[in-house]
Parts: structure tokens; C-alpha cells; sequence
């Protein structure tokens, strides 16, 4: 029996599609390593739900709850049926205490975390729909990048975007297609290559100064 299978029987709990795992404003008891299937994590703004993280396989989440021993600051929603490890607080502690390397990743994972909200207050802030969609193109080429034979190669699952940047499906596909007829990327299915970093980043800046001027 392997490690991941020994850890899911001893931690692991499977959950249909639609589960809610715990409620923005919750107690936290728990937090959770998801071993298949998608996890969104959402929060309320203004009364509308938005989802902050789409999560898949290998991700953590909720742990802040019982760091903090607050209210959970988010809601997790299943998206995909999944199997995930529960932790309880004194089993987290001693993982932490036993296995630097296990905290040196976390602590790590917490920056990287911080580091995508406030890209993503950034992102809702700007009022032109098709500027949000370059402005997250340009982020996730920063952050998860990978350099290729033609440019940056990123993972871009446009299904789990609309929520995310408060753009409808229909205008992020009709923006990537317009982004692909210029010449500045390339679109695979879900995966997007950026041929040109700074030339998209001078076209978001041409966008957001049309948004706020107009046609001159």
C-alpha cells in the first residue's frame, strides 16, 4: 500500500460534487489536503458570492481557520466529486513541529496565496471586462509560467473563469480570439501561449486608457 493510500485511510473522506465543506464565517475544526477532484473556494462581496480559487489535486486549503483559531474568512464548495484528507488541529500541529519541510512549503504556498489576492483585487477593480482577462493572462504568465518554443505556455481553464473575474464565458472566449488573430498568443483547448509578454501588457494599457477617455 502506498503513503497516499495509507494517509486516505486513516485521514481521507470522499465528497460528491455540490458538497459544501464549510461556510464562510464557520468555526474552523479542520483543514483540508485535496487528493482528486476541484474544490472552489468563494466569498461573499457586497451579498454576491465570488470565487476567489478553483483547487485541484495537491492543494491545501482552510488551515488558516485553525492557525488563527477565527471564523473561516471564505466558503469551500466542491466542484468535483473529490477525495480529501481531513486534518484536525493537533494532528496539523504536529506535522508542522515534526517536518520543517512541510512548514517551509506551507509558508511558502501562504505568500504565493497572498501574492494572487492582491492580484485579484487588482484584476476586479478595473472596469473593462476584456482588460480583466489580459490582466489575468498576464498574471498567471508571472506566476506559473512556463517558457516555451513560442513564448509563455500557461493553463487557462476558461470554464472556471467567469466567476473569478466577473466575466461572462462568451466575452473572455470572444476576447481570447481577438488576442489570437493579433498575433499575440496561441490557444490550445484550455492552455494559452503568450508569444509576447510586453506587447500584451502595452495592449492592456492601450485598453484601460480607452476605458477611461474614450475614443479621442
Amino acid at each position: 500500500m502506498g503513503a497516499e493510500e495509507t494517509l486516505f485511510q486513516r485521514f481521507g473522506k470522499e465528497q460528491p460534487k455540490g458538497t459544501v465543506l464549510f461556510r464562510e464565517g464557520d468555526l474552523g475544526k479542520e483543514m483540508f489536503v485535496l487528493q482528486s477532484g476541484k474544490v472552489a473556494i468563494a466569498k461573499k462581496v457586497r451579498d454576491v458570492e465570488k470565487i476567489l480559487a478553483v483547487l485541484g489535486p495537491g492543494e491545501f486549503f482552510g488551515e488558516m481557520a485553525i492557525i488563527s483559531n477565527k471564523p473561516r474568512n471564505a466558503s469551500a464548495i466542491v466542484e468535483e466529486d473529490a477525495k480529501l484528507l481531513v486534518i484536525d488541529p493537533r494532528t496539523f500541529e504536529g506535522m508542522i513541529r515534526g517536518n520543517s519541510e512541510i512548514a517551509v512549503r506551507m509558508i511558502k504556498k501562504l505568500a504565493d496565496r497572498l501574492s494572487d489576492a492582491d492580484a485579484q483585487i487588482e484584476n476586479l477593480l478595473l472596469g473593462d471586462p476584456s482588460s480583466r482577462v489580459i490582466h489575468h493572462i498576464l498574471n498567471v504568465c508571472q506566476a506559473r509560467g512556463r517558457p516555451g518554443e513560442e513564448g509563455i505556455e500557461i493553463d487557462f481553464p476558461i470554464k472556471d473563469l467567469p466567476r473569478e473575474l466577473a466575466v461572462g464565458e462568451p466575452a473572455i472566449r470572444y476576447m481570447l480570439h481577438r488576442l489570437e488573430r493579433s498575433g499575440l498568443i496561441d490557444v490550445a483547448g484550455d492552455r494559452l501561449t503568450v508569444r509576447d509578454t510586453a506587447r500584451l501588457f502595452d495592449f492592456l494599457r492601450y485598453l484601460e486608457m480607452k476605458w477611461k477617455f474614450g475614443e479621442l
